[in-house]
């Protein structure tokens, strides 16, 4: 049996047959990400060139804290981050100066601008999911050097309406996002773990806020008549698995090679597709043999279902191409 890639991952989500296992990696675009038109193309030709399963489109962290006030550099880091310069943030009493902002405008509308045109250079059968932070992780660099921690337990009064304006503004952001052509989105949770939180303080205030933006991603695509898609992705090591697992979502990625649990008890805890099975560093350092042979352990942990191969965060830039032909081959010979 052939499929097309939307009913491969269907298929996959549900834990049905597949004719073989999706796989997929993503990665930054530096410098081009600062213009909606480079990004895009550079993300369709990404795409191209190894024929992913779907698309996460990766755009600098900084595109949604831009208009607050932050400033980024792209200084050569391998992963395709860049820098902080500035941000808007020094004191408790800044947080309550964030307004809402319209999705339409400034770095979030060129976000938009470059989702509906990546979305035109794309063929339909291919999922693009656009990447959204959570609050906390927003409010991480609206302040940086971890300070919105302290803030959080010294000044909650002023952090929490900061997160709430950062929550009605990501609402925004998802329905224009969704209403620009996108698929759903890569929600990204990087403050979900023990050595930034306690997992009593996630719960309480940063999960109520996650789920009113995964319910309005839900809600969004009710609107268009579409199921939308959510892949959750738990950033660091010490990670809150079961926060995230309790989500509304089809997939979850986290650094499985690097933190527990591994892929196969992850999916028993995770009802959806788990997305993973090789880590940044097995990506970079590895033989494109020694990357197949860990695909192949990924694949056979889960007798080739509810799983989808990939890295448990951002592909390097400095990736070897024979390494990621290799991943995007090894499927083939699990082909039905």
């Amino acid at each position: 049996m052939s499929m097309t890639r939307r009913e491969r991952l269907a298929a996959a989500v549900r834990g049905d047959p597949v004719d073989r296992p999706p796989v997929a990696l993503w990665r930054h675009f530096p410098v081009d990400d600062q213009n909606p038109e480079q990004l895009a193309r550079s993300a369709a030709a990404f795409q191209a060139q190894y024929d992913w399963d779907f698309v996460k489109f990766t755009p600098a962290s900084s595109f949604c804290v831009e208009d607050w006030g932050c400033r980024a550099v792209y200084r050569g880091h391998p992963e395709g981050t860049s820098e902080y310069v500035a941000r808007p943030v020094a004191t408790p009493a800044d947080w309550r100066r964030l307004e809402p902002l319209d999705p339409h405008v400034g770095a979030l509308g060129a976000q938009i601008t470059a989702v509906r045109r990546v979305r035109e250079l794309l063929d339909d059968d291919i999922m693009l999911l656009v990447t959204v932070f959570s609050p906390i992780s927003q409010a991480k660099n609206l302040i940086g050097g971890g300070l919105e921690i302290v803030h959080m337990r010294r000044y909650k009064p002023e952090l929490y309406a900061a997160l709430e304006v950062i929550t009605e503004t990501t609402v925004r952001f998802v329905r224009a996002a969704l209403a620009a052509g996108a698929d759903g989105v890569f929600y990204a949770m990087q403050r979900c773990a023990a050595d930034v939180l306690s997992e009593a303080e996630y719960r309480e205030i940063c999960r109520p806020l996650d789920l009113q933006i995964l319910e309005a991603v839900h809600a969004a695509g009710a609107a268009h008549s579409v199921a939308p898609f959510i892949m959750l992705h738990l950033h660091g090591l010490h990670t809150y698995f079961e926060i995230a697992a309790d989500y509304p979502a089809q997939a979850l990625n986290w650094h499985d090679r690097d933190t527990g649990p591994g892929l196969a008890e992850g999916a028993r805890r995770f009802p959806g597709l788990v997305v993973g099975g090789l880590s940044q560093r097995d990506m970079i350092e590895g033989s494109p043999a020694q990357i197949q042979a860990l695909a192949r352990q990924a694949i056979d942990s889960m007798a080739g279902r509810r799983m989808c191969l990939s890295t448990g965060c951002v592909m390097q830039t400095t990736t070897p191409w024979g390494n990621i032909r290799a991943l995007r081959d090894v499927v083939s010979s699990n082909a039905a």
